[in-house]
């Protein structure tokens, strides 16, 4: 079962780093990160554009419902316990739920590995359903190529408005076809609920996410864990473009003038506004909601 292989990949990722991860050199002291004004409407769209993936189901916008349990393999305790407390921080400041408990279901998995291929052949092999949504084996293979330095692979679920909870797995319903298989969920009876919402919503069940520390080395760790809070908090589109309002994101992009090396109020207003939205809603209006909860955070209303 998908719940039972946090404490595996904590495994992989021991048995796979051919050499001790480098440290990230320490976070500053203070961030300070101020206020966006003006910002075109147009302009904020496509950010919204850029960052939003739909889940391949529903063609909705994912995030947690669940409260986010992460685990963090590869570090020294001390780095482990600065990047987990960074990444329940962010969520909470953004909205997002976090679980509590100490014995609860792990559903973030952030391994830091030399070998980043090696875990992602391993989670190839033993645990496809974790590479994502997939309907052949020619497309978990391509999900699994590891492209960049730091990279997130995402389960998401399908909820119904009656609570219950079907991870996304083609090949465990044994359909290719993203019609037939909302068909064969089963799921929210009246499909037509309003012409708001259909009652139905996409959630994330479990993010993996894969970082090199060698080709990190000079990145402060206060910078690293806000771009894994980004990854892990919501499915993004692109990590490789350039964005046009400064964001985390941008810090990995090369030769773009909008990095950071901290979550930017750009950031924290799409996350916000991705955790207010209503989530059984169509992909337009979602990012209509978090495109004016962006203007209006942005602008200091």
């Amino acid at each position: 079962m998908m719940r039972r292989v946090a404490i595996a990949l904590l495994l992989l990722s021991m048995t796979l780093s051919a050499a001790p991860a480098q440290e990230p050199a320490k976070p500053p002291e203070s961030v300070t990160v101020t206020g966006l004004k003006d910002v075109p409407p147009q302009v904020i769209d496509r950010f919204i554009d850029s960052y939003a993936a739909p889940t391949y189901l529903l063609d909705k916008m994912s995030r947690w419902e669940d409260g986010i349990c992460p685990v963090v393999a590869g570090l020294r305790p001390s780095a482990v316990s600065f990047i987990l407390e960074r990444v329940k921080e962010n969520a909470a400041r953004v909205g997002a739920p976090v679980n509590g408990r100490a014995n609860c279901r792990t559903n973030i998995e952030i391994i830091f590995t030399t070998t980043p291929q090696g875990l992602l052949d391993t989670v190839r092999r033993k645990y496809d359903g974790l590479l994502g949504y997939h309907s052949s084996s020619a497309q978990a293979d391509k999900l699994a190529v590891v492209k960049r330095d730091i990279q997130a692979w995402y389960t998401t679920a399908t909820k119904d408005i009656a609570g219950r909870v079907k991870v996304d797995n083609a090949r465990s319903i044994g359909l290719g076809d993203a019609n037939e298989l909302a068909a064969a969920l089963e799921f929210g009876g009246n499909s037509k609920l309003s012409h708001l919402g259909d009652g139905r919503r996409s959630v994330l069940y479990n993010v993996i996410v894969a970082i090199n520390p060698d080709k990190l080395a000079d990145r402060e760790i206060g910078g690293l864990a806000d771009y894994i809070s980004v990854v892990a908090l919501s499915q993004l589109t692109s990590l490789d473009r350039c964005q046009s309002l400064p964001s985390i994101i941008n810090m990995l992009v090369p030769n773009c003038a909008a990095g950071a090396d901290a979550m930017t109020p750009s950031d924290l207003a799409f996350l916000r506004g991705l955790y207010r939205m209503r989530a059984d809603s169509t992909l337009r209006m979602q990012k209509d909601f978090i495109a004016y909860e962006m203007r209006r955070e942005l602008s200091g209303n």
